[in-house]
Order: C-alpha cells, then sequence, then structure tokens
C-alpha cells in the first residue's frame, strides 16, 4: 500500500523529496540522535556544574575549617633567644658574649628606611599590598621551575618569616601547604610593620650573623641605624644565600653580589623608593667592606674568664637564661688592668718555655671587686692543660703565707721588736727538724726581730714564734690557720684541716685569687671582703642581680699595720722582694717558694710552685708560676729566676705599675707599737725550743737541707692531705717547711 504525504497546511500534497523512502527515515532518526546527545550533554553539564559547585564549596569549606583550625605555634626556642653580653666595668666594652645565635634585636625605627626598602626590594616587591602570599609570584616561579633545572623560590617576606619563626627547613609539599595558611594567619594578626620588624632581626646574613644588627656589625663593624644606601643594598643582596654573595667566602662571589646589588638597587628605583640619579651613583660599586676582626668568644685569656664568670652566673639564672635571655652583665673586671695584666703575663716570664703557667689576680681592697685576672696560657691553646684556670686552682704558696702566722703573732701579743730563734736547724718539741731555706739555707741567724724575720723569710724564726704562741705544739699552729681563714683563706683548702707545722710555712694549697682576697684584707685596714667578678645583671624588665659589698672586721687596724709595715721590708734593697722596687709607690708584699717531693730523682725537693704577693692601698695581686699540671719542678736548670722574688715579683711589678699609673700615690698608716714600747723591747726567752736538739729526741728523727713533704706535689686538684698528725716520732719527711727567694740578684 502506498503512502500518501499528508497535506500540507493549505491543504495540498507536497511531492516526496528526492531521496525520501529508506535515506530519508535514516536521516531523520540521525537528527534525533544528535538531539539526544545535546541533551545529555546538556544534563551532563548541569549535573558537572552542580558537583563542581558543590566541589568549591566543600574546598572553601575545608580551607575555612583548616584555617581556623590551624593555631599559631610557639616560636622555634633558638629564634626567641636573645644573646646575653658581657661587659667590664665600664658597662660599655664588651668582653664576650653568650648566645644560641649571634643575634641581637631592634626596633624597627632604629632601622634606617633605606634598609627596610632594600629588603622589600630584593625579597617581595610585592611585600605592602600582599596577603601574605603571591599568586603571580608563585605561578611565575612554577612556570619557571618546569622551564629550568634551577628552582626558584615565590616565598613572600611574609612566608619566609614564618618558615624562619615557626617551621623547619624541609621542603615538603606539607609544609609549603602549612606555611602557606600560617603565612595568612601572621599576617591577619599583625601588622606590615610588626612582620618586617620581626623578619629583619632573625633573617640569617651569613658570617654567624642572625638580624639585620648583627649584620651590620658583622660586615661593616657599625650599628645598623649607621648603614649607607649601599650598605643596606649589600646586606639585603646577600640573604638571599650568603655563601654565594658574601665576598669574604669566595673571591667569584664578589661579582655575584655585585650583580644582585644593581638588582636591589633597580627595585628600589621601580618602588619609588630612591630616585634615578642617586641609583645611578651607586651602581657598578660595592661599598668598602672593612676588615672586621673576628673574636673568638673564649679565645685567649676570654675564655678563662667567660667561663668563670658564666659558672657564678648560674647560682642565680639558668643555662637557658644566659645563653638566650638577652642579659646583660656588668663585671668587675677593669679593662685597662686586664690588659696590663695580660701584657706583663706575657712579657716577663722567659719566652717560649713550654709547659709554665702563669697565673694573676688582682682585686680592689675594701670591696673584693676582682679587677684582672689571668687564668694561664691561651684557652683554645693546644696544650692540655690549657683551659685550666691557674687563678682559681689551689696550689702551696710557700712563705707567701707567712702574713698569716704574722698577724697571729700580733694578735696573740707579740710585736714586731720581739726576737725569735733564727738558728737552723730548730728541733720541734716532737723533734722534727726545720730547716731554713734560700739564701740562708741551713744557717744560724741567732736570735732576730719579727721583722727581720719577715724581711729575710727564716723558716725557723717564724716557727719559734708559732710554737710559742700556744701551750702545746698545735695551739699556736691552729692560730695561724684562724688567722688565715679570717683573712679570707677558705677553710676548706686542702691541707689546711690539721694543725701540722708545716701549715706555718705555706704547706696548705691556696688559689692566686683567695691569696689576693687575703691580703686585701691587710691593704683595707683589717676589713675582710670575699672577691666577686659580677657587678650587675639587666634584662628588658630591668635588674635581676646587683651585687652588695658585704664587709666583716678581721683584725684590727693597730694588727694590720705592724703587718703591713713588716712586708713593706721584704720590698727594700735587702729584702726578698726587691724587684717589686720598681714600683716607687708605697708597697707591702711577700715572695713564697714551695717545695714538694723530689721530682727530678735527685735527692732534694724540688720547687712547684712560684709566687709573689702584694698590696697598695689600692690593688692586692697575687702572681703564681707553677710548670705543666705544678707537679713539674721550676728549679734545676728549668728557668733560672725559679724564687718568688724573681719572675714572679717582676711580673707583679709590671702590672702594678701600669695597673696604677694613673692612680694617687698613697701611703700605709704608720706602724703602731702595741704594747706601748719602744722598738727596741727586750727579745723573750726562748721556752721549749732551741737550736740545740732536746735530750731524747726520737730515734726516727732525722734532719736534712731540703725538707719535703710526703705528700704529692700540688696540682690543679684538690690533693689528699696524707701527713699523719704530729707525733714523737713523726720523721721530718712528713713535713714540707717550703724555701723563700735568696736575696742574691740573680739576673732575670
Amino acid at each position: 500500500m502506498s503512502s500518501t504525504r499528508p497535506p500540507s497546511s493549505d491543504g495540498s500534497v507536497k511531492p516526496a523529496r528526492s531521496g525520501s523512502g529508506k535515506g530519508g527515515q535514516t536521516k531523520l532518526r540521525d537528527l534525533s540522535g544528535w538531539a539526544k546527545a545535546r541533551h545529555a550533554a546538556k544534563k551532563t553539564f548541569k549535573w558537572g556544574a552542580i558537583l563542581g559547585l558543590v566541589g568549591a564549596v566543600a574546598a572553601a569549606i575545608a580551607i575555612y575549617v583548616t584555617y581556623q583550625s590551624i593555631d599559631l605555634p610557639d616560636p622555634n626556642k633558638d629564634f626567641q633567644a636573645e644573646k646575653t653580653t658581657v661587659y667590664y666595668s665600664d658597662g660599655k666594652t664588651v668582653l664576650g658574649e653568650f648566645a644560641l645565635q649571634n643575634r641581637d634585636s631592634i626596633p624597627l625605627e632604629d632601622v634606617p628606611p633605606y634598609m627596610r626598602d632594600a629588603v622589600i626590594s630584593a625579597e617581595d616587591r610585592s611585600f605592602e599590598t600582599n596577603q601574605g602570599l603571591d599568586p603571580k609570584g608563585i605561578v611565575r616561579a612554577a612556570w619557571n621551575n618546569l622551564r629550568s633545572e634551577s628552582q626558584q623560590g615565590a616565598s613572600t617576606i611574609t612566608q619566609q618569616y614564618v618558615k624562619i619563626l615557626y617551621l623547619s627547613q624541609e621542603r615538603t609539599w606539607k609544609r609549603k601547604i602549612k606555611e602557606a595558611f600560617l603565612a595568612v594567619k601572621v599576617q591577619n594578626a599583625l601588622s606590615k610593620d610588626e612582620i618586617l620588624e620581626g623578619y629583619l632581626n632573625t633573617i640569617f646574613y651569613g658570617r654567624g650573623a642572625y638580624g639585620v644588627q648583627a649584620a651590620a656589625q658583622a660586615y661593616f663593624d657599625k650599628d645598623a641605624k649607621d648603614l649607607t644606601v649601599p650598605e643596606s643594598a649589600v646586606l639585603a643582596s646577600v640573604i638571599n644565600s650568603p655563601g654565594n654573595f658574601d665576598p669574604a667566602v669566595d673571591k667569584d662571589n664578589r661579582q655575584r653580589l655585585l650583580e644582585r646589588y644593581d638588582y636591589v638597587l633597580a627595585g628600589m628605583v621601580e618602588l619609588g623608593r630612591l630616585d634615578q640619579a642617586q641609583a645611578a651613583e651607586f651602581e657598578g660599586k660595592l661599598p668598602k667592606f672593612p676588615d672586621v676582626e673576628e673574636q673568638s668568644t673564649y679565645g685567649g685569656q676570654r675564655g678563662h674568664l667567660m667561663t668563670l664568670i658564666k659558672n657564678q652566673l648560674l647560682a642565680e639564672f639558668s643555662e637557658e637564661e644566659i645563653s638566650g635571655g638577652g642579659l646583660r652583665v656588668v663585671t668587675t673586671l677593669d679593662r685597662d688592668a686586664q690588659h696590663a695584666a695580660g701584657k706583663a703575663a706575657n712579657t716577663v716570664p722567659p719566652q717560649n718555655k713550654a709547659e709554665l703557667h702563669v697565673a694573676l689576680a688582682s682585686i680592689e681592697p675594701g670591696t673584693g671587686a676582682l679587677r684582672a685576672m689571668i687564668g694561664g696560657e691561651d684557652f683554645l691553646g693546644e696544650n692540655r692543660q690549657a683551659q685550666v684556670n691557674f687563678a682559681t686552682s689551689p696550689v702551696p704558696p710557700g712563705s707567701a703565707f707567712k702574713p698569716f702566722a704574722l698577724a697571729a703573732g700580733l694578735e696573740s701579743g707579740f710585736t714586731l721588736q720581739d726576737s725569735f730563734n733564727g738558728n737552723s736547724p730548730y728541733y720541734l718539741p716532737n723533734g722534727e727538724t726545720i730547716e731554713n731555706q734560700g739564701e740562708n739555707a741551713g744557717e744560724s741567724l741567732g736570735t732576730i726581730s719579727l721583722t727581720t724575720a719577715t724581711k729575710e723569710s727564716v723558716n725557723t724564726a717564724y716557727m719559734d714564734m708559732a710554737i710559742k704562741m700556744g701551750d702545746t705544739q698545735t695551739d699556736g699552729i691552729q692560730q695561724v690557720i684562724d688567722s688565715a681563714v679570717d683573712a679570707g683563706v677558705p677553710a676548706s683548702s686542702p691541707g689546711l684541716d690539721k694543725p701540722f707545722p708545716s701549715v706555718v710555712l705555706g704547706s696548705a694549697s691556696v688559689s692566686p685569687v683567695e691569696m689576693a682576697e687575703a691580703y686585701g684584707t691587710f691593704a683595707a685596714l683589717g676589713e675582710h671582703t670575699s672577691w666577686y667578678l659580677i657587678e650587675k645583671v639587666e634584662d628588658a624588665s630591668g635588674v635581676r642581680f646587683e651585687h652588695r659589698v658585704k664587709s666583716d672586721r678581721a683584725f684590727e687596724a693597730d694588727i694590720v699595720s705592724n703587718v703591713t709595715y713588716a712586708l713593706q721590708q721584704v720590698i727594700t734593697a735587702d729584702g726578698t722582694g726587691y724587684n717589686a722596687l720598681e714600683l716607687e709607690r708605697p708597697a707591702a708584699g711577700k715572695t713564697g717558694t714551695a717545695t714538694g717531693s723530689d721530682l727530678d730523682g735527685d735527692g732534694e725537693g724540688d720547687v712547684v710552685s712560684s709566687w709573689f704577693v702584694g698590696y697598695t692601698p689600692q690593688l692586692s695581686t697575687a702572681v703564681m708560676m707553677v710548670r705543666g699540671d705544678s707537679r713539674k719542678p721550676l728549679n734545676d736548670g728549668y728557668i733560672d729566676t725559679f724564687y718568688g722574688g724573681g719572675y714572679p715579683a717582676m711580673t707583679w711589678t709590671k702590672y702594678m705599675k701600669a695597673a696604677l699609673q694613673d692612680e694617687p700615690i698613697k701611703d700605709f698608716p704608720e706602724p703602731a707599737y702595741l704594747d706601748g714600747e719602744s722598738p727596741t723591747r727586750t727579745p723573750l726567752p726562748t721556752t721549749f725550743t732551741s737550736s740545740e736538739p732536746p735530750e731524747e729526741p726520737s730515734s726516727s728523727t732525722t734532719s736534712s737541707t731540703e725538707p719535703s713533704t710526703s705528700r704529692e706535689p700540688p696540682t690543679t686538684e684538690e690533693p689528699s692531705t696524707t701527713e699523719p698528725p704530729p707525733t714523737t716520732d713523726e720523721p721530718t719527711t712528713s713535713e714540707p717547711p717550703t724555701s723563700d727567694p735568696p736575696t742574691t740578684r740573680e739576673p732575670p
């Protein structure tokens, strides 16, 4: 049956189109499929749009939730820390620093505007307008990184600050994402000035410098506030990579620095912070780099001083406060006196003497303030004793201990004109013998005054006085110990725990700083003050510690005036301390030479330490010399003038002359004759001691021309006392009477 086309709208029937029939039907079906496809596409797009919108909303919600959930963490401790600065007594001259980082934070107003502009030009030119992130910079860096092997960063100043202050330096996507969130958070929490100030104070500039203040000092030896435009451009340039731009690291760095320096100047022009004419003046030529001396915190004597300062600070402050609390520590050390001490210690002793250690401690009488100290050789030296502070290490002082016996004798009622047995050997009640040493070695001097016994350092006369001070052999010796402790010698000093006769002659171990303190009591007319090193400590909140001088009367002024008079006779042309005459001002002092065991196998005790301790009204100073670990002899050819009146007295004199050059010459009070009689008082009779042996001496008693001790030679550690309590059969080798320098004029 043939098909009939439906009539048209006007009722006519139109003829069929060419290709109608089966082919025409196919075409209609094709058109119908396209419509369906378009419909499906619309549907897909619709749902895709819906899903995309949902995804975007979800992402936005996720970002918001993540942003809200991230709190600013605690800053890295290293970047919270502020270095502690230690000053000399003037409160201005820096002695050293304790720091986790070499950083000294300063307020933004102390940073020149062009330094701020240079950093913005170098690191983040959109800093003032971005919101903590720079999307354009991120895209640009990503594109450049894809096109080249080098990696270009796109971190804003805010991002860099966040990374330094809160995050680790690892390069992971996780860290970068967290960095971005924190950057926005910081941007919303802080002002631009606050962010820039924090950044300038924490970023690393090379040369060990963190922050712009430390960088200005490290590169240009000036404060940040004094930086010029070219200097600012240099510091801003090196931030990117100090190792590649610091000209001090590599000679090729200078050209790289110059190129980046010009880039920074061009950026300052672009930002409107520098006009073209100024930039043209600076472009192509770097500023001059001064020779900045690199100072080691622990090099030379500084190591001995800084270690001692830190140990004293630890009594009041924690390790964290000292290394990172931003403390300002003012010490008692006088810069000029310290310089004089170093010069004296380095020039007087024989040069190139291996193992020779020179220690010096100088204290202000009446206050106890430590004005100078030499602990030994370079703290960073190769010698294994380099880090031993011999100025604080106990060593037997020999006859330098006798002034305490002198004070005890005067307190017990003797006067300087009283006479004592100066013959040698001298027999103790228990049968032991004491010998004179030095120039008077083995010589019997008869009865001599206490003044002469002090001037010539006569062992036997001093022992005679000590024995006569009490009812028993030990009574007077205990009084000597008590006198030393009153003056300032620690009661815990090795060898001071029992009243052995050898204590009178200086067998107990005392450090130079303790001897300077004790002699300072004589210089202060009998007022004792403990030595101290820390004057004041401050931090941002104010004064945290301030020393208060406390004194106590150890001796009556009349007693001390007589002690001083006797010690002044030591520094005379025929006294053992004649070398100190070159000071050319009133001074009192005492030589000391401590003899230990036979160290070189020659059968005689050897000199293990050599001393000179003396004072003027303004300074009390102790000088000590030892060899190695203080177990090696100074005599037998090691150094020629090994007695205390030799190199120690020379060193003392050179130091005191320089340290006191601007001080007025002061005299000591006149001596007081305590009994009111004239100096020609009749000598006291000897009681139970003499130059002759007792009728029945112990069979085990022997005498020698060089008495020694059975203890090991002194070391920087506390030696243990092995001397037995005195008995009637105690051998003389158990007591180490020490010798004193001869008065012969040995060449220096």
